[in-house]
């Protein structure tokens, strides 16, 4: 079955009912053993015409989204890229540090009328970035949030792409932090890096010497490594 494009029915429907500036927001990073959790936020011009490509980052290759990021930011409105730390994933958990990337995203942003998330609703974030919508599997369907998603998982390859060449031996430049093979070779010949979520159970059972403890499959620790990288917003 080919890859699920996105549509702009819910971009359509804002923009209707006169919500003129709608952003879409993804974020990347919550699977990882390692590594900050990154979102993006795009804000789309209204009307606008889809890029030819443009779908889930999962289902493109690495050089389909370096590709497309470009062309996602030049044709956009305004994008902004937020982060948050192994510390604050270890101290919030996971997904309420993903909801803080989002918001540090969106924060880069000049103004907005709303906003596309993707995933499920999240407790208390109207307060903080105002009017949204949550949709599941939202990167499949949403457009804006589909052009989210791309800018999300490249700048967080970039990022781990350099943290690789400062703390080699785990894969980092390939994996991006998944549990693949190398990766766990990595983790029991070299021990943890200032970078891996030491509270995940799964590295504790790598370490431990669990044979079941990874996926098997190919798949910025501050602002500081956001500005090593070269990313940031964009205004236009």
């Amino acid at each position: 079955m080919p890859p699920k494009r996105p549509h702009l029915k819910a971009e359509f429907a804002l923009w209707s009912a006169g919500a003129r500036l709608v952003v879409g927001v993804d974020e990347v990073g919550t699977g990882p053993l390692c590594g900050p959790v990154v979102a993006a936020a795009v804000l789309v011009r209204p009307h606008t015409r889809k890029i030819a490509g443009v779908r889930d980052s999962k289902t493109l290759s690495a050089a389909q989204r370096e590709r497309l990021v470009g062309v996602i930011k030049e044709r956009s409105l305004a994008w902004g890229v937020g982060a948050a730390s192994v510390a604050e994933i270890e101290r919030l958990n996971v997904r309420n540090a993903a909801a803080l990337a989002m918001r540090r995203a969106l924060r880069r942003l000049p103004s907005y009328d709303h906003v596309l998330i993707d995933g499920q609703k999240i407790r208390g974030m109207e307060d903080h970035i105002g009017p949204y919508t949550a949709i599941v599997k939202g990167d499949a369907s949403s457009y804006a949030i589909a052009c989210a998603s791309v800018l999300a998982k490249v700048t967080r390859d970039r990022l781990m792409t350099r943290l690789s060449a400062r703390y080699p031996g785990y894969g980092w430049e390939h994996n991006a932090g998944y549990a693949t093979r190398d990766h766990v070779d990595g983790l029991r010949a070299l021990g943890l890096s200032p970078h891996h979520r030491r509270t995940y159970r799964r590295i504790r059972a790598i370490l431990e010497g669990d044979q079941l403890a990874f996926d098997l499959q190919p798949e910025m620790e501050s602002e500081l490594d956001l500005e090593l990288a070269g990313v940031g917003d964009s205004r236009r």
